[in-house]
């Protein structure tokens, strides 16, 4: 097959001429490949394929009329191909006649240029020939350039044509090479074509079969729908009769739903009838307990009070005996802080002992308790265990009894022992430390190690002994000392030598004396860095003391290995110290690692080394409570008791803690740890202590932080108000300590506190932090509701890993009495005359048999109270229920005078419950608050008077509720013509209320109307109101007589558009209002004068206002209403702000006082910083003087201005504060009888009240969405004066105040207009802000105002725009012109000031522009063109732009460039000629235009440049006035000096014409002058120069004179040379005469100009 591909005819390939071949083989060639095999399709003929298999034997490709036999798709295929080959073959062909054609059209083309190009190249020899023959040079050198340029382009083009023409050639030998081979392949097209005439025939044939075949299939469809359509219709009939059925079941089955759904409705209702009603009555219930709750917090507070000034009177006496003591104590000349601190320490030594034996005294009685339970447990195992063998008893026997002595032994009472001696001595020790200065810190460990030894041997008296021997029964601390005696190196033998604080070394002897331990003592004697942190540099000073008998030395050793990278030491050996001397050394901590570090200093001595231990501990917590057992003792149910504990962090290191309830003791927990003391007396002290430790804490700064919580504060007050119950809680808190030790099983006690849980909860304080050295009070609340003992254990649990959590036991027991009403004081609320209220009473009874129970009414109240039944019993452990029905008649305060307050309306019942076997009745009590039923109104008659049948007349009635119970209350019956609101006359009536009840009275008639309406309340009673008034037909007519405005924000305005009528005619006239009858006389047809009177002060404007309506006109009437902030507002709320401030400045005030008093009394007075100090007070106080001073100065409401700062913030502030602000507005609108009289037009016409209309508007303000935030809040933007034609841009910002995303959209300005709005609109979110930009340029001189519209969503923005155009005046010190710089040495400059002078009223911006830095200007010297091909000899032609700088700077510059001129001011500009080269071609174009484009002054700048100070000018020019990019005409130097050979120098070449005119037979002689000059320069050289011509007499001999011919030039002075020709006889007319004459200058140099003076005569010459 691929063989076949590759051989077959249809394939194209390119030979290596990049011609197309396409090889076409005969069909012969096919045929003898074979018929068995058939080639594969190409993708584009895969369709034949699918198209033979669709119909195999149709006869679709059967060629029967040619060829008679079957013919296969592959032959159909290989026509195909052939055809695309062959239209290939055909598009190749006529691509290769189209590239013919081209490249024969290209070559005639270019044929045609090189003989229009040899043309001009022949003209342009012609031209040079004759320019050669005028011995025009220039002319020649540049058509010479012409002449070069055009032969480079003959040549290109001949170039051209030949590679044309070889193209051609190629192109037409492949064309004949296509040609042939279509030539070859003609037969074969042939054949082709054929083939494809037969296969068409074949496929008219195939679409005549499927036509056939379509038509029969649709036949059959239709017959297959038509089938479908009947079988459809037969099941739509008999959906249809289905549906019928279904129906008619459907509305039988809704009948009887409806009917039980009506009844389940009705249930429905009465259950929530009946369901409102209880809520009513809880609700009722609630606000009775909210009362009583409010009136039992307002006591509490009250007693709080009290208590806080007790406190606050005693610690004031207190203070002030400690000031009469200091002052006594420092009359009498001793030190009073001394003394005062000893006293202190006293009382607090004093205080802990007394707190130790209440201890010791608790923790007996616990112990004899436990002793005596251990007792009783031993009866017991022996009376259960008398079977069994005795072996464990008879061994325990004797040691518990002398445990027991052992015990005893040390519960006896000994009077203080060493203890407090210790302590007073060592307190004295310490007070006389303290009094020197350099032992401060040894204060402080004294102190700390003389709480522990009172702690510890407080301890040691108070532990029993252990009843199992242990490790302590061995003699192990001597053990230790033996090691550590042995190895002093390793680090945990050195411990215990380092805990006791001594520094163990050997003894020694000295002098006969024997030395025991460190011949060195250090102080402290422990280098203690507590409670570092990381980073931080600690330093401590440690002194070391000689003890020794000897003279001796110390010198530093090291420090341990472990505190080498923290601590270095500062160590001056002091040499040989006698004995009691010492030497100073300073330790310094710098911690890396937050970790506990020990180690030591090593000294060595010549009594032996020694050492100095070095301890830096971490900051840590240390946490504890006063107490770890609450006891409340025993209380009654339904009290609420509350006990505090106090949580305290005796650390460094703050944490969390939390209160768990989930987890209980350990059993280890409860009967190890035991409370060392009461806790009932524990929380009775806590505040009292908390206050001395607090002041105590205070003066010497090592106190606990007590926290400052509400809770805390009120717990304490509730502690203190309740004496009694916290001395019942202390006497039974000793049997609850004994109950709580004789529980062992654990699991008792937690099944305890979780079923008393609900008795027993904490406080608000659940969890939080606890700072360093700070208490925390934690409150616990014993509310018991079932009587029984009721516990609860928790834990408090820290975040601080190693603090283990602490567990406190809470215990209270509940007790009841009997028998109790449940319900002591029934409140039956509000009750109604003459109606019937019922309550039930319910009684309790916890005895164990059944009592008789007796209800007793008081005589008084029999008539109006009973209870039912009378007598009952109550079985044992329940209750009773009785009824208590309560009627009140009128005569309840006859016949209860003693219960019952007639004034407010309050019974309170004492009632009685007898029970058989007590002597005392249970009493209870019956309150309700008896009240009437009545609706007042405050007038019995309403008269509406007067009223239009257009409009309506609203009056007023009070309706007053005189019950103090809700009524509900309806006007039934109204008549169609009076309107009652709100709610249309139904309403509820609160206790005591009066509601304001309109009544709106619309006349439909012109008659009188007298009616009355009924108000009936809620118990159907009826309450009358007479109502009169009289209709009245006004001659004009309002369209709308109320006109409701939409919600408009502030600062918008909204319109509304209403008509005026006048439908009165002859026969329709009012009536007069004094007989209002239909059938009155009528009034004659005359115009209406009307007016509207809006009220003053108000945001409605009405136009037109007032106006004249003849009989059938109508007015428009324009309402607009623009809703605004009053200036009294204003006023206000600018005068509460700086109240506001002024409080807020006081406060700071005040704050500042408190911190710098705080901070002198934290600072200590020293006497070197005393003179600085006692500055600053004077001028602290002077300062808070003027202060204050300003602060008491009272704002003036009248300096509040409009525009001020104080009136826009207080604007601002009004407007973000603004809410909604709804008003209504009667506008009334009189109307006249008629026109004034005639006779006096000016009278004032007859206008009648009854005639007048009113317009009732309703107008809703709300908060502007968009507010201007600059510009002050002012929504005019004022440009003021600005120049004609200048343009000025201003901005305001706008801010979304809203919650709402706004989309600004704005009005479109004129476009003719000065106002523009530079950028768009956008989307702002809320709180954004938005600056729109605005530019104002005026065209004309006239005032411009125009208002800009800012829409958005809710309001539309208005902001007014105004402007007045000015024309300027500016003047300038040069008319224009020439500015001519003159001659200037190169690479110096030279200036020129002008002045402009602003004469106009507003300030004009100008700007300087030059033609050389105009970018408008053209590129590449447009303007030269005329000079280079004009007549350049004219001396007049010279371009704008002139020669520029070598450098690329601009030759002529200008300063300043551009500015403003104030208004009556004026601005110098300076022009400054800097050239960088000689010359005489410089100019520049100056002009000099104001912002509007007016032009002030336009000036031409020229300037000359030379080399030498010397210089000529005048003459004819001989070259362009510009430099030309063409290499300048030079003269050979050889012929210069051929006719001179004095000259070194190259001459310069200067042509003089002169011309003489001949008129009237007489010759005018024609006379040139020539300047010589002298540049005066900065630079050193000669400041004047010379001139001379040479060859003066020749000229002379041809009529040509000079004068002078020589002469002196000054610097900065120039000479004219004047030159005159007059024809000699013998002149031939226009013969031109010729010569060429030196002429020499002599300055810095000597130059040579060599003149050429040309003269002729003409008769045409001026």
């Amino acid at each position: 097959m691929d063989e076949e591909d590759r051989e077959d005819p249809s394939n194209v390939a390119s030979d290596d001429c990049g011609l197309l071949g396409v090889h076409l083989s005969a069909a012969e060639d096919i045929e003898d490949e074979g018929s068995d095999q058939e080639p594969a399709l190409p993708p584009d003929l895969e369709w034949l394929e699918e198209l033979s298999e669709e119909d195999d034997g149709d006869g679709d490709l059967v060629a029967v009329a040619d060829y008679g036999k079957k013919r296969s798709y592959a032959e159909t295929a290989r026509m195909f191909k052939l055809r695309r080959n062959l239209d290939q073959l055909d598009s190749f062909h006529r691509q290769k006649e189209h590239d013919v054609l081209k490249a024969r059209e290209e070559l005639k083309l270019c044929r045609q240029n090189i003989k229009s190009l040899v043309e001009q190249r022949d003209n342009l020899e012609e031209e040079i020939e004759r320019q050669r023959a005028t011995d025009n040079s220039v002319a020649v050198f540049r058509l010479r350039a012409q002449h070069k340029h055009l032969s480079q382009m003959l040549r290109s083009e001949e170039e051209l044509e030949g590679h044309i023409n070889t193209e051609l050639k190629q192109l037409e030998l492949e064309l004949s090479e296509v040609e042939m081979e279509l030539g070859r392949y003609s037969s074969l097209r042939q054949e082709v074509q054929e083939e494809e005439r037969v296969f068409q025939v074949f496929r008219a044939q195939k679409a005549v079969t499927r036509l056939r075949q379509e038509r029969q299939a649709s036949q059959n469809l239709q017959i297959k729908m038509q089938h479908l359509r009947d079988k459809q219709s037969t099941v739509t009939k008999k959906e249809e009769s289905g549906c019928q059925n279904r129906t008619e079941e459907r509305r039988t089955n809704c009948k009887i739903a409806a009917k039980y759904l009506k009844e389940t409705i009705k249930r429905m209702h009465q259950q929530e009838a009946e369901k409102e009603q209880l809520n009513r009555e809880l609700l009722e219930k609630r606000m009775q307990a909210v009362k009583s709750l409010k009136s039992n917090i307002a006591a509490t507070q009250e007693s709080l009070r009290v208590q806080q000034s007790r406190a606050k009177a005693n610690a004031q006496k207190k203070e002030q005996q400690r000031r009469q003591l200091r002052e006594s104590l420092q009359a009498q000349g001793t030190n009073s802080i001394k003394h005062m601190y000893q006293q202190k320490q006293l009382e607090k030594i004093k205080r802990k002992q007394e707190e130790f034996e209440e201890r010791r005294k608790s923790k007996k009685v616990a112990i004899v308790a436990k002793i005596l339970q251990e007792e009783q447990l031993l009866k017991s195992r022996r009376i259960h265990q008398a079977k069994l063998p005795k072996l464990s008893t008879s061994g325990k026997s004797p040691s518990l009894g002398k445990a027991r002595e052992k015990l005893l032994y040390y519960l006896e009472t000994s009077p203080q022992s060493a203890t407090e001696e210790r302590a007073t001595i060592q307190l004295r020790e310490f007070s006389d430390i303290s009094s020197s200065s350099s032992a401060s810190s040894d204060g402080e460990d004294l102190e700390e190690t003389m709480q522990q030894d009172v702690d510890h041997q407080s301890l040691a008296d108070s532990l029993a002994e252990p009843e199992f021997s242990g490790l302590w029964d061995h003699n192990y601390k001597k053990l230790l000392n033996e090691k550590t005696s042995l190895s002093q190196t390793k680090v945990k033998q050195e411990e215990p030598a380092v805990a006791s604080g001594k520094l163990i070394m050997p003894a020694k002897k000295a002098h006969g004396k024997e030395l025991r331990g460190s011949p060195f003592i250090s102080k402290p004697e422990v280098v203690l860095f507590k409670d570092f942190e990381v980073g931080k540099v600690y330093r401590k000073k440690i002194v070391l003391t000689n003890i020794s008998y000897t003279t001796n030395h110390c010198k530093l050793l090291g420090i341990s290995a472990q505190l080498k990278d923290f601590i270095s030491i500062c160590f001056e050996p002091p040499g040989f110290l006698c004995a009691g001397m010492s030497c100073d050394m300073q330790a310094v901590f710098q911690p890396m690692i937050n970790e506990d570090l020990e180690g030591e200093v090593q000294f060595a001595s010549a009594g032996g080394p020694f050492s100095v231990p070095v301890k830096c501990t971490t900051k840590k917590c240390d946490l504890e409570v006063d107490s770890q057992l609450i006891d409340f003792g025993s209380h009654v149910v339904g009290q609420t008791i509350s006990r505090t504990i106090t949580l305290t962090n005796k650390g460094a290191l703050a944490t969390l803690f939390s209160l768990d309830t989930s987890t209980c003791l350990s059993p280890e927990t409860s009967h190890v740890q035991m409370p060392s003391q009461d806790s009932v007396h524990t929380c009775q002290e806590t505040s009292s202590q908390n206050t001395t430790s607090d002041k105590s804490s205070a003066s010497m700064g090592t106190g606990e932080i007590q926290p400052k919580q509400e809770s805390q504060e009120l717990s304490e007050a509730s502690q203190l108000e309740k004496p009694d119950e916290v001395s019942e809680a202390s006497a039974a808190g000793p049997e609850a300590t004994l109950k709580a030790c004789v529980s062992t099983d654990v699991e008792a006690e937690v099944d305890k506190s979780l079923s008393d849980a609900n008795d027993i909860s904490l406080g608000n304080v659940r969890e939080g932090e606890i700072g360093p050295f700070e208490s925390i009070k934690l409150e616990v609340v014993f509310t018991p509701t079932v009587p029984g003992e009721a516990t609860l254990d928790f834990h408090i649990n820290f975040s601080n890993s190693s603090s283990k959590p602490i567990p406190i036991q809470v215990r209270g027991t509940a007790a009841s009495t009997p028998v109790w009403v449940v319900q002591p004081s029934i409140d039956l609320k509000i009750c109604m005359f003459d109606c019937l209220y019922q309550d039930s009473i319910m009684v309790q009874s916890r005895a164990s048999t059944a009592l008789k129970v007796t209800f007793e009414v008081c005589p008084e109240m029999r008539k109006h109270m009973e209870i039912l039944p009378k007598t009952g019993f109550i079985q044992a452990q329940s209750r009773f229920n009785a009824q208590l029905k309560f009627l009140p008649r009128c005569s309840l305060s006859k016949d209860a005078k003693k219960f019952f307050d007639s004034d407010t309306g309050v019974l309170e019942v004492p009632m009685t419950v007898q029970v058989a076997g007590q002597v005392q009745p249970v009493h209870f009590t019956v309150q309700a608050v008896v009240t009437s039923s009545d609706l007042q109104f405050d007038r019995t008659e309403v008269d509406f008077g007067y009223c239009s049948i257009y409009q309506s007349v609203q009056s007023s009635v009070r309706l007053t509720n005189l019950s103090l119970l809700p009524q509900d209350f309806g006007f039934l019956g109204v008549p169609e013509f009076i309107e009652v609101q709100p709610n249309d006359g139904f309403g509820t009536l609160l206790p005591q209320e009066t509601l304001e009840i309109d009544l709106i009275f619309s006349a439909n008639k012109a008659k009188e109307f007298n009616f009355q309406l009924s108000c009936k309340s809620g118990i159907n009673r009826d309450f009358l109101l007479s109502c009169r008034a009289v209709g009245v037909l006004p001659p004009l007519e309002l369209s709308h007589s109320l006109v409701q405005f939409g919600a408009t924000a502030v600062g918008d305005h909204s319109t509304a558009i209403l008509h005026l009528v006048n439908h009165h005619t002859d026969r329709n006239q009012s009536k007069l209002p004094v007989t209002p009858v239909v059938k009155d006389a009528m009034a004659p047809r005359a115009p209406r004068l009307f007016s509207f009177t809006p009220p003053k002060d108000s945001d409605i404007s009405i136009t037109p206002s007032t106006g004249r309506l003849f009989p059938g006109e109508r007015c428009l009437v324009q309402v607009m209403f623009r809703p605004r902030l009053l200036e009294q507002e204003i006023q206000e709320e600018a005068m509460r702000l700086l109240r506001r401030a002024k409080l807020l400045r006081e406060k700071e005030l005040e704050m500042n006082r408190q911190v710098e008093q705080e901070t002198k009394k934290e600072i200590p007075v020293e006497p070197s910083k005393g003179k600085k100090a006692s500055g600053n007070p004077k001028n602290s106080k002077m300062l808070e003087d003027t202060k204050t001073e300003k602060l008491t100065e009272s704002p003036n409401p009248a300096d509040i201005q409009p525009g001020s700062e104080q009136y826009e913030e207080a604007k601002a502030s009004l407007l973000y504060s603004f809410t909604q602000r709804y008003r209504e507005y009667t506008v009334p609108c009189f109307i006249s009888d008629g026109d004034p009289p005639e006779e006096d037009r000016q009278a004032q016409p007859a206008w009648s009240p009854f005639n007048t209309l009113y317009l009732k508007l309703r107008c809703a303000a709300v908060q502007p969405s968009l507010v201007v935030i600059s510009n002050n809040g002012h929504s005019t933007i004022d440009f003021h004066q600005v120049a004609v034609g200048e343009k000025v841009i201003k901005r305001f910002t706008v801010q979304n105040i809203s919650k709402e995303t706004l989309d600004l959209r704005s009005s479109v300005l004129d476009i003719h207009g000065p106002f523009y709005l530079l950028n768009a609109l956008r989307c702002i979110r809320p709180g954004e802000k938005h600056t729109v930009v605005l530019a104002f340029r005026p065209t004309q001189e006239k005032s411009h105002r125009e208002t800009l519209q800012i829409h958005s969503q809710k309001m539309t923005l208005e902001v007014t725009l105004h402007g007045e155009g000015v024309v300027p005046a500016v003047t300038s010190s040069h008319p224009g012109g020439l500015l001519d710089f003159g001659y200037v040495l190169e690479k110096e400059r030279s200036s020129q000031v002008l002045k402009l002078q602003n004469s106009s009223a507003v300030a004009v911006g100008f700007r300087v522009l030059l033609a050389s830095l105009s970018p408008s200007r053209p590129q590449g010297g447009a303007d030269r063109v005329a000079v280079l091909l004009g007549a350049y000899t004219d001396s007049q032609v010279q371009p704008t732009v002139g020669t520029q700088n070598y450098s690329g700077l601009s030759v002529f510059s200008v300063v300043p460039v551009e500015g403003s001129i104030a208004p009556g001011q004026s601005q110098d500009i300076t022009v400054t000629f800097h050239p960088d080269h000689p010359s005489v071609n410089y100019s520049d174009k100056l002009t000099i235009e104001l912002m509007n484009k007016s032009k002030v002054c336009v000036m031409d700048l020229k300037g000359a440049a030379s080399s030498h100070n010397m210089y000529l000018y005048g003459g004819d020019l001989l070259t362009v006035p510009i430099e030309s990019l063409l290499p300048p005409l030079i003269t050979s130097r050889t012929q210069l000096t051929g006719e001179s050979g004095v000259m070194e120098n190259p001459s310069i070449p200067v042509l003089v014409t002169l011309r003489a005119s001949y008129r009237g037979g007489a010759i005018t002689p024609a006379v040139r002058e020539l300047h010589v000059g002298c540049i005066c320069s900065a630079q050193p050289s000669k400041k004047s120069g010379e001139f001379s011509w040479d060859n003066v007499a020749s000229l002379q001999q041809q009529g040509f004179s000079v004068e002078p011919s020589k002469g002196t030039v000054e610097a900065g002075h120039k000479r004219t040379i004047t030159i005159t020709w007059t024809p000699q006889s013998g002149y031939k007319p226009y013969e031109v005469v010729q010569t060429c004459v030196p002429l020499t200058l002599k300055g810095d140099e000597r130059n040579v100009y060599r003149v050429t003076l040309m003269a002729s005569v003409s008769t045409n010459a001026d």
